[in-house]
């Protein structure tokens, strides 16, 4: 029973200290800024560029976020779970 409450102390650590993360990407002059926690914060346009180009910047610079959220995410359970 305590490792179980131990287990979801870790839990709410590791979302706690995702949900204060900060992941920016940027493609063709688009910018995401993305939480730990998937949450988006902003979003920065190129009004130089076409809609179509809008939209596939967007979509790249989300998946570099995510990505890079993943990995920021498996860095801090490993660390977290580890100690």
């Amino acid at each position: 029973m305590f490792d179980k409450l131990k287990q979801l102390q870790q839990a709410r650590a590791i979302q706690q200290a995702l949900s204060q993360e900060r992941i920016e990407a940027e493609d063709n002059g688009v910018r995401i800024i993305l939480r730990g926690d998937l949450v988006v914060e902003e979003v920065f346009l190129n009004e130089n560029l076409s809609l179509r180009d809008q939209e596939l910047a967007v979509k790249n610079c989300f998946q570099k976020a995510v990505r890079e959220t993943q990995r920021v995410m498996a860095q801090k359970m490993s660390g977290m779970l580890g100690s």
